[in-house]
């Protein structure tokens, strides 16, 4: 998280905040949600429906991130709302980028590691994860053929 952003998720005077650590959304409560805050039933799939409520697809995960790189182990709903709204946003126009080349209204991985070629730390990122994901891939395959003699 760079300094920009940390200013406006982290509380320099907790005796000043409002909100209870149940309207947080506290960790041990987070265990139990299937990782929505909100539930809805109007079928918006996610999307902003234009009245501010949609469902929570990363909140669980990002505030174990945000306490992994040093906010308040129970972070602020708006913090954590304002960075989902953020990893949305990139995830929907790298999809529609990504949708745009290649063929035609199809993601690929090819297509992701184009658009990021330019982006040392998310190429690198991809990069690691792509090998990771092969050496998984052989990884279980000689596991298998191991005990089930293929």
């Amino acid at each position: 998280m760079n300094c920009v952003g940390h200013a406006i998720l982290e509380n320099p005077d907790p005796t000043r905040d409002s909100e209870t650590q149940s309207e947080r959304g506290g960790m041990a409560e987070e265990e139990d949600d299937p990782g929505f805050d909100e539930d809805l039933d109007d079928g918006s799939n996610g999307v902003d429906s234009g009245q501010g409520k949609r469902k929570r697809l990363f909140s669980k995960e990002l505030r174990c991130m945000m306490y992994g790189f040093g906010d308040d182990q129970n972070p602020y709903t708006e913090s954590v709302d304002i960075l989902e709204d953020l990893v949305i946003e990139f995830i929907t126009e790298m999809t529609h980028k990504a949708m745009s080349i290649g063929r035609q209204g199809r993601v690929q991985v090819e297509d992701i590691v184009f658009l990021i070629r330019k982006d040392p730390r998310k190429f690198a990122r991809v990069k690691d994860l792509l090998t990771m994901n092969e050496e998984l891939k052989k990884a279980r395959k000689a596991f298998d053929e191991a005990n089930y003699g293929s």
